[in-house]
C-alpha cells in the first residue's frame, strides 16, 4: 500500500494514488502527457524555459513538511497528482446523503454533475497561465518572476489534479473532457475558458497582484466547497491543493501592498500629500492610489461573478446531493440539509436594491460569495493600514455588491461602488471614474520596464520584508538563461 504522506517517484508522474499499479490510469496519464508539455512549452514564454527558477515541489502532503526548494527548469518541474490522507470512516458532510459514508466510487445517479464541477474547476487552472504567460517579460524583479512562476507551475499542478480524477473516474467521457481541458484557451473565440474572468486579459503585474487576490480567492472558497464533497477522491485532491492555493494569495497581497509602499513612499519623499494630483505622482514612477482602486473595482467585480447567480437550482442540487459542501461546512450550526432554512438575497425590486429570504438551498452561492467578501476584506483593511501608516489620507474600498456586473440580479441595471442605481447615460460618463480607462492601462504599461539585476525592484514597487524561504535580498531567485 502507497504510504499517502510521502510522493512516490517511480513513474513520470509523482504520486501517492500508487499509480504505478494502476496500469491503466498511468498509461492514460501517459498518454495525456506529452500534450501537456506541448500546451506548456507555447503558453509560457520561450525565453524563461532553460531558465533555473527557485521553486518549490511538493515531496509529500504532510503539512508540517510537504515541500522542498531547489532550481528547477520549469518544464523540468515534477507535475502530479497528489491527495490529502483518507479520512478513516469519512462521512458525507450535507445534503440528502448527510451522515452517510464517503463514496469511493462516482454514485450513478451524480455522474453528469460531478464531472462538470470537476471539469470547470479543472478549466480555470490552464486559463490563468495562459492569461498571465507574458508577464514573466516585464517582471520588476527576479523575486517576482519566481513568484510568477511558483503560481504558473502549481496551476499547472492543479489541473493535473483534476485530469487525474477524470481518468481514473469518468472512462471515455473523462478522457475526451481532459483533452479539451487543453484544447480550449484564454480568450479564443473558437474554444475560449468556460468561465469569463479566465478570458480577460492580464496585461501587467498590479493586474496578476489584483488576479491573484481577488481571483485566486474564488478559487479558494470554491476549493473549500468542494473538499466538503460526499465524493472522496475529490475531497481529497482539494484538500491538498489548497496548500498551495494559500501562496497564490499571499503573492497577490503583498503584490498590491508593496505597490501601494512604493506609492506613498515616493508621495512622502517628494512632499506630496493629496493623493488625486495624479500626474505629479505618475512622474515619480509609481502608480497611484486612485488607479490602484480602479484596479480593485475591476478584479474584485471579475471576482464576483465567477459564483454564478444568486439563486441557483444547480447549486442546490449539489449541495443536496451531497457533491459540493458550503464554506467551512462542519462549523455552520445548522442540520446540513437546509429542508426549510432561509438566506438573505439582495436583488432589485421597483427601481430599488431589496433584501429577501428565500430557501438557503437555492442561495447556496449566495451564502459563498458572501463568506468570500467577508474574506476578502481582511487584505484590503491590511493594505489601508500601510496607507494611513504613511500617513496619506487615502482609503481603498471594496464596491457594492451590485457594481460591474454581468452574472445574476445586477446584471440588468448600473450600479455604482456605493450601491446607487444610476441611468445608463450616468453611467457612461462616470465609469471611467471608477474602472481603469485605456489611458490607465497606457501609463501602467509605461511603467512594465523588466528589472532582472539580481535584488534590484522597478521603481513602482517595494521590496518584500521576507524572501521567499527566508532568502535574504540579494538571493538570485532565478538564474536566468534567455533564449
Amino acid at each position: 500500500m502507497t504510504d499517502l504522506l510521502n510522493v512516490s517517484y517511480d513513474t513520470q508522474i509523482p504520486n501517492n494514488v500508487g499509480l504505478s499499479s494502476d496500469k491503466k490510469v498511468l498509461k492514460a496519464l501517459e498518454r495525456w502527457h506529452p500534450g501537456y508539455i506541448n500546451w506548456w512549452n507555447d503558453l509560457i514564454p520561450k525565453n524563461f524555459q532553460d531558465s533555473l527558477i527557485y521553486l518549490r515541489t511538493a515531496v509529500s502532503v504532510d503539512p508540517k513538511g510537504w515541500t522542498k526548494f531547489d532550481y528547477v527548469k520549469m518544464p523540468e518541474y515534477r507535475w502530479g497528482v497528489l491527495l490529502a490522507p483518507q479520512v478513516e470512516d469519512r462521512r458525507i458532510p450535507c445534503g440528502e446523503n448527510a451522515g452517510e459514508l464517503a463514496w469511493q466510487e462516482v454514485p450513478g445517479e451524480y455522474r453528469s454533475l460531478l464531472r462538470r464541477l470537476i471539469v470547470i474547476q479543472g478549466d480555470t487552472e490552464p486559463g490563468s497561465v495562459e492569461q498571465q504567460r507574458f508577464l514573466g517579460l516585464t517582471s520588476p524583479s527576479l523575486y517576482d518572476m519566481r513568484n510568477l512562476f511558483q503560481v504558473n507551475v502549481e496551476e499547472g499542478r492543479h489541473l493535473w489534479a483534476m485530469v487525474y480524477l477524470l481518468f481514473k473516474y469518468f472512462g471515455r467521457d473523462g478522457r475526451e473532457e481532459a483533452d479539451d481541458l487543453l484544447r480550449r484557451s484564454s480568450g479564443s473565440e473558437e474554444a475560449p475558458r468556460m468561465l469569463g474572468a479566465f478570458n480577460e486579459e492580464t496585461p501587467d503585474w498590479l493586474s496578476f497582484f489584483m488576479f491573484t487576490y481577488f481571483t485566486d480567492r474564488d478559487g479558494k472558497m470554491q476549493l473549500e466547497a468542494l473538499a466538503q464533497s460526499g465524493f472522496d477522491p475529490l475531497s481529497r485532491t482539494c484538500r491538498f491543493m489548497l496548500t498551495e492555493e494559500a501562496h497564490h494569495m499571499f503573492v497577490g497581497e503583498t503584490g498590491v501592498g508593496r505597490t501601494i509602499q512604493a506609492t506613498v513612499d515616493a508621495m512622502n519623499k517628494a512632499g506630496i500629500t493629496d493623493p488625486y494630483d495624479i500626474d505629479k505622482i505618475r512622474s515619480l514612477g509609481v502608480i497611484d492610489l486612485p488607479t490602484i482602486q480602479k484596479k480593485l473595482n475591476l478584479h474584485y467585480t471579475l471576482s464576483l461573478d465567477l459564483f454564478g447567480n444568486e439563486v441557483s437550482t444547480n447549486a442546490a442540487n449539489a449541495f443536496n446531493s451531497g457533491i459540493k459542501g458550503r464554506y467551512m461546512e462542519m462549523r455552520i450550526k445548522d442540520d446540513h440539509k437546509l429542508n426549510n432554512d432561509k438566506y438573505p438575497v439582495r436583488t432589485v425590486k421597483d427601481g430599488a436594491i431589496v433584501s429577501e429570504e428565500v430557501p438557503a438551498l437555492t442561495a447556496i452561492n449566495m451564502r459563498l460569495r458572501d463568506d468570500y467578501v467577508r474574506d476578502a476584506a481582511g487584505g484590503v483593511g491590511r493594505w489601508n493600514k500601510l496607507i494611513a501608516k504613511s500617513g496619506v489620507d487615502f482609503q481603498l474600498k471594496i464596491p457594492h455588491e451590485g457594481f460591474h456586473r454581468q452574472i445574476g440580479v445586477f446584471s440588468s441595471v448600473a450600479v455604482d461602488p456605493d450601491g446607487n442605481i444610476l441611468s445608463s447615460e450616468d453611467w457612461l460618463e462616470k465609469s471611467k471614474d471608477w474602472l481603469p480607462t485605456k489611458a490607465d492601462g497606457d501609463f501602467i504599461q509605461s511603467l512594465m520596464k523588466p528589472c532582472f539585476e539580481v535584488g534590484k525592484y522597478a521603481s513602482w514597487i517595494a521590496p518584500p520584508k521576507v524572501g521567499i524561504d527566508n532568502k535574504p535580498g540579494d538571493f538570485e531567485y532565478v538564474k536566468l538563461h534567455m533564449a
